[in-house]
């Protein structure tokens, strides 16, 4: 197995290779061991600076990515597009060249445009990690989740997973899809039509439309929630009639003639998507997706820093 990645940015999961992964997560079990240390600090990149750019609202990865950077030493800058000349017309190319000019070596970057990483990486010297971009990709959250299940259920591979709700708007799903995908998994997509992308068979996942024959299928589920600030039309009739067909409650689960491990990317809209008593439960695993995002960001900036001090 290589020691280095073979991309220099982290775009989206589509331009990784299996063993990309396999070596994000050996590092990544590496610095799960670090943070549960008394002292949760490493000095390996006390010589990097890295910016964090978000031009969308954020708390979790947000806090994800500035705490992986701090357990290793990193020096860090923030920026959000809301107190910025950003507001003022100024262009992305020009935001980040200011940036850089101040000797930045890493940008972890979420834009409201898909492609924004892709089209930086392009003008600019410096490593860029995708941190979301619009409803393309989000390559971090679907490693984190792809780990989650490699530590609960030993492999992904000849896993069955499937993605529950608003797979049209969500670059969780096109990420763990390709993530899954590539790590031997088999994959289905649930939810309203009106939310499922046309296309989406070729990507060598199964439709599926009734919840409970997807969760009596699957090892795992992923509960997506519906993602109204991408939604410029109505795409269900109502919540209450969302929550019908595809919530998950307790009573459901306990209904399944297995026991399937629950996962959530945050933030959980409670009572739609997915009910308190089962984001709570011992089925649920997104307090573990949490940590583990934290060592698995920690793995990907430690080894996209790696080729840059070559």
């Amino acid at each position: 197995m290589s020691s280095e990645l073979s991309v220099d940015h982290l775009l989206g999961i589509k331009y990784l290779k299996p063993e990309d992964i396999e070596l994000i997560f050996k590092t990544a079990d590496h610095f799960k061991e670090v943070i549960n240390r008394p002292i949760k600090k490493v000095p390996s990149l006390r010589d990097i600076t890295i910016a964090n750019l978000f031009f969308e609202n954020s708390t979790r990865t947000r806090l994800s990515f500035e705490l992986a950077e701090k357990r290793l030493s990193a020096d860090v800058i923030n920026f959000s597009a809301a107190s910025s000349s950003v507001k003022k017309g100024e262009t992305l190319i020009d935001t980040v060249n200011n940036i850089l000019s101040m000797k930045v070596d890493m940008v972890v970057m979420r834009h409201p445009n898909p492609g924004a990483g892709i089209f930086l990486s392009k003008h600019v010297k410096a490593s860029i990690i995708n941190a979301g971009d619009g409803a393309h990709e989000h390559p971090t959250q679907a490693l984190l989740d792809s780990y989650s299940i490699r530590e609960k259920l030993g492999d992904v591979k000849g896993k069955k997973v499937v993605i529950v709700g608003d797979i049209l708007h969500s670059r969780v799903a096109l990420s763990n899809i390709f993530a899954l995908k590539m790590q031997g998994a088999e994959v289905k997509v649930c939810g309203p039509k009106t939310l499922l992308p046309k296309h989406i068979e070729s990507l060598g996942v199964g439709v599926e439309m009734n919840l409970k024959a997807a969760l009596e299928w699957c090892d795992v589920a992923n509960m997506l929630r519906v993602q109204n600030e991408r939604m410029d039309i109505s795409y269900f009739p109502s919540t209450r009639e969302y929550v019908k067909q595809f919530g998950l409650n307790k009573k459901l689960l306990d209904s399944l003639n297995k026991e399937i491990v629950v996962m959530h990317p945050g933030p959980i809209n409670r009572g739609v998507e997915i009910t308190s008593d089962v984001a709570d439960s011992e089925h649920a695993i997104i307090l573990d997706q949490v940590q583990n995002g934290v060592a698995v960001r920690m793995a990907v900036i430690y080894l996209l820093a790696s080729k840059i001090k070559q």
